[in-house]
C-alpha cells in the first residue's frame, strides 16, 4: 500500500468511528505526518485527493477559514469524474439518459409535495418561461430537475442526480444544434415542466414519473440521441 494511501485509510477510520464530522478539521500535515509514520508529501497527496473527492475543503494561511475542514459535496465530485468519463467515450450519453430515466422516475413517484424543493421548482419554471437564451435556459432546466429528485427526500439519489445533470448538461446544449426548432422545443419542455409539477403536487406519483420518463426520452430522441449510441 502506498503511504498516502495509509493516510487516507486513517482518514476514513477517523470518519466512520466519528472522532471526524462534518464542519471537523483534521489535524495539521505535520502532526499526521508524525502520528502515521509517513512523509508530509503523502500527507499533502492524500488531502488533495480528499478535495477532489469533495469530502474536506483545504484552507491556507489563519483565521477561521486556515486548516483542512470536512465538507459533504458529492455531486460536484461525482460530476467531475463522470464529465471525464463521458469525455473518453467509455460512457455513452444515452446510457447515462437511461440511467436518469430510472433515477428521476423513482424520485418523482416518491416525491412529497409540500416540500422547499417543490418551491424552488417552481420558481425555476417562471424564470425559464421568460428566458431565451438557450444556455441560460437548460442550466435552469438542470437545476429544474435536481430539485425534483430532492424532493423524494433521498439523499444519495439527490447527489446521482446532481452529477448525472452536470456530467450531460455541456451535451445538451450542443444537442439543441440537432433540432428542427427550438423554439416549439422549449415551449414543449416548458409544458411538460408543469404537468410533472402539477402532478407531483397533486401526490399523483405515477403520473409524474410517466411523465419524467417520457420528458427525458423525448427530448433526446428529439436530438438524435438512440437508446444504443451516444452523439457524434
Amino acid at each position: 500500500m502506498r503511504t498516502h494511501e495509509l493516510v487516507l485509510q486513517w482518514i476514513e477510520k477517523q470518519l466512520s468511528d466519528g472522532d471526524l464530522t462534518l464542519g471537523g478539521r483534521l489535524p495539521g500535515e505535520r502532526t499526521m505526518a508524525e502520528q502515521l509514520q509517513v512523509s508530509r508529501t503523502s500527507v499533502r497527496e492524500a488531502v488533495r485527493i480528499l478535495e477532489a473527492m469533495g469530502v474536506v475543503r483545504a484552507g491556507v494561511g489563519s483565521g477561521k477559514d486556515a486548516g483542512t475542514v470536512v465538507i459533504a459535496e458529492p455531486g460536484s465530485a461525482l460530476g467531475s469524474t463522470l464529465r471525464l468519463h463521458v469525455a473518453t467515450r467509455h460512457l455513452p450519453v444515452a446510457d447515462i439518459v437511461e440511467t436518469r430515466v430510472l433515477l428521476e422516475s423513482w424520485a418523482a413517484e416518491r416525491a412529497t409535495a409540500g416540500v422547499p424543493a417543490l418551491g424552488e421548482a417552481a420558481d425555476l419554471l417562471d424564470r425559464m418561461d421568460s428566458e431565451q437564451d438557450i444556455d441560460a435556459f437548460l442550466a435552469l432546466d438542470a437545476r429544474f430537475h435536481v430539485a425534483l429528485a430532492e424532493a423524494a427526500g433521498n439523499a444519495v439519489v439527490s447527489a446521482m442526480m446532481a452529477s448525472l445533470r452536470g456530467a450531460i448538461e455541456n451535451y445538451a446544449g450542443e444537442l439543441t444544434e440537432n433540432l428542427p426548432d427550438w423554439s416549439a422545443t422549449c415551449a414543449r419542455l416548458r409544458a411538460e415542466h408543469r404537468a410533472i409539477l402539477a402532478a407531483v403536487n397533486n401526490n399523483d406519483g405515477g403520473t409524474a414519473a410517466a411523465l419524467v420518463a417520457a420528458h427525458i426520452q423525448g427530448f433526446y430522441k428529439e436530438a438524435g440521441v438512440g437508446s444504443n449510441h451516444a452523439p457524434d
